[in-house]
């Protein structure tokens, strides 16, 4: 996998590392390029060392080396619904009861697992690069990295917020607002590797969410979050006493769902690589719909 870039007027005369760190080519990256079995910076299809002046219409190509596989990752093969592809990027809509990563006693079954096994179906050999994980029982979009530079420059994004997401989810009774916010600390229960709480010694967290309809037991939300801590969706309305309909972790009725009714529904970005605005947008699964269904 390679960047080409050509070199501008007020690029003329920069030393090749400094032109390449205008292009967001980290130290480390920079690094593993030259230093990389089969990585290589060139300029008009010559290696050069980045301490040569590049001129106005060179043509720079960095060649990024192999990355090195996780030879533990199971890869198996199964049809992914795949929202969106292409060299950098790879978009799927996760079902829910699907694990984000395997784990000690689950290596199999996960999107980690499946990413490699579609990978290897297109010859493709890289890292599998997770950037927006969702919980195994939560449905929706998630976003994965083709390879460690588009990988660093969309969690960049992410911290910019420049990469956003929105959820829908169904939460138990009656909210007294029909939109508001959600700001309550989030830390790890000592007792649980997997339970978290919202605590004085936890991170900052905020939650921002909108009523879209209410029915008889039930609210249905669009959330969107400031902050990414783990369960933070489910952690913050179990906390003002409304936990998501089928969350048993989180005091969550199971009634009408066996599973968290959380759906990541929404996904905007920039393309790590053309820069160019994205948006993606699903609608609820088909076990979510049903519930409204039958609750009209």
């Amino acid at each position: 996998m390679f960047l080409e870039w050509q070199v501008k007027n007020e690029e003329d005369g920069l030393l090749l590392r400094t032109f390449l760190k205008s292009k967001h080519i980290s130290k480390q990256l920079l690094t593993a390029v030259k230093f990389g079995a089969d990585g290589k910076i060139e300029v008009n299809n010559e290696e050069q060392n980045v301490l040569y002046h590049v001129k106005t219409d060179d043509k720079v190509r960095l060649t990024f080396p192999t990355e090195q596989q996780n030879e533990r990752l199971l890869a198996e093969h199964t049809d992914l619904e795949v929202v969106f592809e292409d060299d950098f990027l790879l978009i799927i809509n996760k079902p829910a009861g699907m694990a984000s990563i395997p784990s000690q006693y689950h290596p199999t079954g996960s999107v980690a697992n499946f990413v490699k096994g579609h990978y290897e179906n297109q010859g493709i050999t890289s890292a599998i690069h997770i950037v927006t994980r969702l919980d195994r029982e939560t449905s929706g979009l998630m976003l994965i990295a083709k390879n460690r530079y588009a990988h660093a420059r969309l969690s960049s994004f992410l911290q910019q917020g420049l990469l956003k997401r929105r959820y829908q989810a169904f939460t138990s009774g009656t909210l007294e607002e029909e939109a508001g916010s959600i700001e309550a600390p989030i830390g790890r229960k000592d007792v649980s590797i997997m339970e978290r709480f919202v605590t004085p010694e936890g991170k900052y967290a905020k939650t921002n969410y909108e009523v879209l309809m209410r029915y008889n037991g039930f609210d249905h939300l669009a959330i969107q979050l400031e902050t990414g801590r783990t369960h933070q969706i489910r952690v913050h309305f179990s906390y003002i006493g409304h936990p998501l309909i089928g969350d048993d972790m989180y005091g969550g009725d199971q009634v009408l769902l066996k599973r968290q009714a959380l759906h990541s529904c929404h996904l905007h970005l920039v393309h790590p690589v053309t820069e160019e605005y994205m948006a993606f947008d699903l609608p609820l699964p088909e076990d979510m719909e049903q519930i409204i269904q039958k609750s009209k």
